[in-house]
Order: structure tokens, then C-alpha cells, then sequence
């Protein structure tokens, strides 16, 4: 059964006022303090952003625990120096970024000036097991079209420097300023993507292979397909679902490939809609239906997704749990809704921040 493992970046904040505050660097101090080598903690491009990453898991109730307790344990080692975690893909609040001091992110910021500035953002991503880079471009180029699904899901920016954006993924509007972001063209083969990543870094325009900040990728430190397209999640059970999710359409975009099924030939023009209107609306209105790139209510998006991954979801034990969690998240709603029902309730950003934090942890 194929592996997942999951990377999230949390917001560290002021506990009691909800802004962010760059105390990266003494959170990784004091983790490597209480654990010396230490892999699970990473500063970040800013210093409000504190990022940890799971180990590879195939049942997906221990990749749960897992998030919990990392999470737990990001909440420890902020309080101990004053601050807190909050699962914040975008802050509420207005903030001034701070650079971590680091050579490839000070030549991020000379490069792209105030575009590098731009990006203190919380994201999620999913790495799933893959046998070999042509299985995984196979992949790639198969499961572009549902990406946007997951962005809808895992929603959970509305706010930025203090005002309503009316997206739901804000995020992921401020990301695509990079630019390699983004959908992807057919690759067709291992060549032709390694071929793409090294025309890009050729250009001069982006530092290296590791700026192919594609939508999906193929990751270049482990044996993996990277999605890249998921907000920071506010309750630690849909970054669950999302890998649930991830790993079904893996799986079953590497059976098509090896039935001989064609990839959807979608041009990344319509793509990049699909993924703009995931990002306005979230599950609150249409998405494009990732066949047709029509619009269509996004639980009958939810649920086709669920249909075409069926086969996968059901041999490795996930059918029924994540047609729950889909259930439950339509009903109750993903991160956006809950940070604009919280502003409703309280008509404080700050409150929403100190809200957010308890979230969390659950």
C-alpha cells in the first residue's frame, strides 16, 4: 500500500492580542534543546512560520495521530517562549513579515522584492509513494484536474492584512505570484518533465529546480509525488482526508496509466480557472467539474471525486471513513467558514486568531 507523509506550516502568534510574532527561530532552539537532531521541526521563509513534517504512514489513523501530536507539541514548545500555533493558512491581522536570515531565502527576497514579501502563507502538502518517475509523471499528468477539489477543501484563508478578501483560499491566490506556480502542461514522459524543470532553471528566472513550485510534483528528496495545493487545514482531521483523498487519485491515476488511458488533455488556461474559482468560492458555491470544466455545485464535485477514486479508496480501507469526513465537511464547513463564523460571533479579528488557536489542537 502506497505511504503518505504530510507537511504543514503553522502561524506562530501572540496568544492573548492573535498577532504574529517571528519567534521561529527560538521555537527550533528550544526543539532542539528538549531533542537534539531533532528532523520534525523547519524554520521557514519568514520567522512567523513554523513548519513540521510527518513521517510516512499507510494507515491513516496513525498519519492522524500523528498531525495531533505534532501539533501538540508545536503548541508546547511556542508556549514555553510566550507565544502560540495557530493553523492559519493567511493571518487576520495586518503584519509586517520577517525574513528568516538564510542565503537562498535573502536572494528570494532580492529577486522578487515586494512579491517575496508577500508570502507569509501557511500551506499543506501531501507527498504520496510512488514506484519510479515514470509511474509518478504518469501521475502527475493524470490528476491535474482534480487538484483544485483539494484547494476547495482544505480552504482556509479569507482574511488578509486585516480585511475580508472574499475568497476562501486566499492563499492560494498570493502563491501563484511565483513565477513557477501553478498547473502544469502534460509532461508525457520523465524526460520531458526533468527537460521542463531544466528549461526553467536555464531561464534564470527561478534559483533552482527545488522553485518548481508546481501544483503537484515530483518530490526531489524522496520517492514521491508532492501536491502542493492545499491550505494549512484548521481542524487536524481534514488534512487526514485530504491525504486519503491524495493517495486514491495517486492510485488510481497509476492504474490508468498502466491500462493504457490517456490523460485529459485540459489546457492549463482552463486549469488555472478551475483553481481560481476552488479558491473564490471553496464549498460554498460551484467548482468546475474537473471532466467537463463546467460549473457545478461543489458537493456533487465532492462526491464525483469520490466516485472516480472509488476503487482505490475502498482497498485500502478509506471508503468509508472519507465518505464521512466528506459528509461532515459539507455540513459543517472547512476553515473559511469557521474564521467567518467566528468574526460573526465575536466582530474581533483578534478574537478570531485566539479562536483559531484553540481549534488547533482540536
Amino acid at each position: 500500500m502506497r505511504t503518505v507523509g504530510v507537511e504543514e506550516e503553522l502561524l506562530l502568534v501572540d496568544p492573548d492580542s492573535g498577532d504574529p510574532k517571528a519567534l521561529a527561530s527560538a521555537v527550533l532552539a528550544r526543539a532542539d534543546h528538549d531533542d537534539p537532531g531533532q528532523d520534525v521541526f523547519e524554520k521557514e521563509l519568514f520567522g512567523q512560520m513554523l513548519e513540521f513534517a510527518t513521517h510516512p504512514q499507510s494507515d491513516m489513523t496513525d498519519l492522524g495521530a500523528e498531525i495531533v501530536r505534532c501539533r501538540k507539541e508545536a503548541a508546547r514548545l511556542a508556549g514555553e517562549i510566550g507565544c502560540a500555533v495557530a493553523a492559519l493558512a493567511t493571518s487576520p491581522l495586518p503584519v509586517s513579515p520577517s525574513l528568516t536570515v538564510n542565503e537562498r531565502y535573502e536572494w528570494l527576497a532580492e529577486r522578487y522584492g515586494v512579491g517575496t514579501r508577500d508570502q507569509l502563507v501557511c500551506g499543506c502538502h501531501v507527498h504520496v509513494s510512488v514506484e519510479s518517475d515514470e509511474e509518478g509523471v504518469a501521475v502527475l499528468d493524470r490528476i491535474r484536474p482534480w487538484l483544485p477539489v483539494l484547494t476547495a477543501i482544505s480552504a482556509n484563508s479569507p482574511f488578509w492584512q486585516g480585511r475580508d478578501t472574499g475568497y476562501a483560499s486566499y492563499r492560494s491566490r498570493v502563491w501563484e505570484r511565483w513565477p513557477s506556480a501553478g498547473p502544469t502542461e502534460l509532461f508525457g514522459s520523465p524526460e520531458g518533465y526533468h527537460r521542463r524543470v531544466a528549461d526553467m532553471v536555464a531561464t534564470g528566472v527561478i534559483l533552482d529546480e527545488a522553485m518548481a513550485y508546481f501544483d503537484a510534483r515530483l518530490s526531489a528528496r524522496y520517492p514521491t509525488v508532492e501536491i502542493r495545493v492545499s491550505d494549512v487545514c484548521l481542524c487536524s482531521r481534514t488534512p487526514v482526508l485530504i491525504a486519503m483523498l491524495a493517495r486514491a487519485l495517486v492510485e488510481t491515476a497509476a492504474r490508468e496509466w498502466r491500462a493504457g488511458r490517456p490523460p485529459l488533455d485540459h489546457s492549463v488556461s482552463l486549469l488555472r480557472m478551475a483553481a481560481w474559482q476552488a479558491a473564490r468560492s471553496g464549498l460554498e458555491g460551484d467548482l468546475l467539474d474537473p471532466v467537463t470544466l463546467r460549473p457545478r455545485p461543489a458537493p456533487e464535485v465532492l462526491r464525483s471525486l469520490l466516485e472516480y477514486t472509488g476503487d482505490a479508496l475502498t482497498e485500502s480501507g478509506d471508503a468509508a471513513p472519507a465518505e464521512q469526513a466528506v459528509e461532515e465537511l459539507l455540513r459543517t464547513g472547512n476553515g473559511a467558514r469557521e474564521q467567518r463564523r467566528l468574526l460573526e460571533r465575536t466582530d474581533s479579528l483578534r478574537d478570531v486568531v485566539t479562536g483559531c488557536v484553540r481549534l488547533t489542537q482540536g
